[in-house]
């Protein structure tokens, strides 16, 4: 299989590699004892405690957008940054635009927030500073929205007939895109499934290390296995350069899994060309709880398949989904016909 490649070079090169290089955070670091190098001890003192390495990302990315800040206002050093200093730095955020004209969001905001609470804190405990200049930072007020509406199956299916199939990642694609919306896992899931984590003789997924680093088990339907076997048959043996790789998808250079953030751009280009112009990898987790729910699914079946903490992260689908709602307004309201 590996000796009859017929696909041009053109599909590994670096737009369509998908591989997982950090790009420099553009931080001063000449000083041993300024905020960026701490941040550095910081986030090693997260991985030491086991936190999860989405989480350690996130963390990084908002302490590297506030440090970013600072160093334009000339605050390299711990000691020089005040509660005053971290109150700008919260109302620069609400007036703040992204390049698209949009705000940032309150949710963004806030945890940029807890990252920097935390980590001021961390620097107090270590006897860094004297005393934490964001103990009392007053936080903004969290929001409750529901999620966007999901794809319908026409919708769905539209999407899944753009990819072209006869390249190897084409067969990636299709066969990432279809476990995607059979079972309703996360990005970071998706992009760290191995090999071994697949079982399609009981229908099910192993997923290890999921958000808040718990593992579960959740079943996968028949038409993405064998999707998936059809891109590990003919597809992923013309990708993979080493041999030693687990990764279920590989990145396009062939020896790892794909970044998260590739994977993201990956299923954004598919949905933008089938004419949705919403949502991205997410959207297909928020399609298959919803349209499971309108087939009739027990919400608990729901949460448990999702990886749901909280039965109430689960039951906002329950206000996206009303088609069970509107029958009975159809039945019941003495207008609705």
């Amino acid at each position: 299989m590996l000796g009859r490649r017929s696909q041009p070079p053109t599909w590994r090169d670096a737009a369509h590699r998908g591989g997982n290089v950090r790009p420099a955070d553009g931080l001063d670091r000449t000083n041993p004892h300024g905020l960026a190098c701490w941040l550095d001890a910081y986030l090693d003192n997260l991985a030491v405690r086991n936190f999860a390495a989405h989480t350690i990302n996130g963390r990084r990315l908002a302490l590297t957008a506030f440090m970013r800040w600072g160093q334009e206002r000339e605050l390299f050093r711990p000691q020089d940054v005040a509660r005053p200093i971290l109150e700008s730095y919260q109302r620069w955020m609400h007036r703040h635009r992204k390049k698209n004209g949009n705000p940032l969001g309150f949710t963004t905001q806030r945890g940029r927030l807890v990252a920097i609470k935390d980590y001021f804190r961390w620097l107090c405990r270590q006897n860094i500073i004297l005393h934490n200049p964001a103990s009392e930072l007053e936080m903004p007020r969290n929001e409750r929205r529901l999620p966007q509406g999901g794809l319908t199956v026409a919708e769905i299916e539209r999407v899944l007939a753009l990819v072209d199939v006869s390249r190897p990642l084409g067969l990636r694609d299709r066969a990432l895109l279809e476990v995607f919306y059979s079972t309703g896992l996360r990005r970071m899931e998706v992009a760290r499934l191995e090999l071994g984590d697949l079982n399609p003789e009981r229908g099910v997924v192993m997923v290890r290390q999921g958000k808040g680093r718990k593992d579960r088990v959740t079943p996968i339907g028949e038409r993405a296995l064998e999707w998936v076997n059809r891109y590990l048959v003919d597809g992923r043996p013309e990708l993979v350069t080493d041999p030693r790789a687990q990764a279920l998808f590989l990145s396009g250079y062939g020896d790892g899994p794909l970044h998260p953030d590739h994977l993201s751009r990956v299923v954004v280009d598919y949905l933008r060309r089938a004419g949705i112009a919403k949502g991205g990898c997410h959207l297909f987790r928020h399609s298959c709880a919803t349209l499971m729910l309108e087939g009739g699914a027990d919400i608990r079946f729901i949460q448990q398949m999702l990886g749901h903490a909280n039965l109430n992260t689960t039951q906002i689908y329950t206000e996206v989904t009303i088609a069970q709602l509107r029958r009975v307004h159809a039945m019941t309201h003495p207008a609705a016909k």
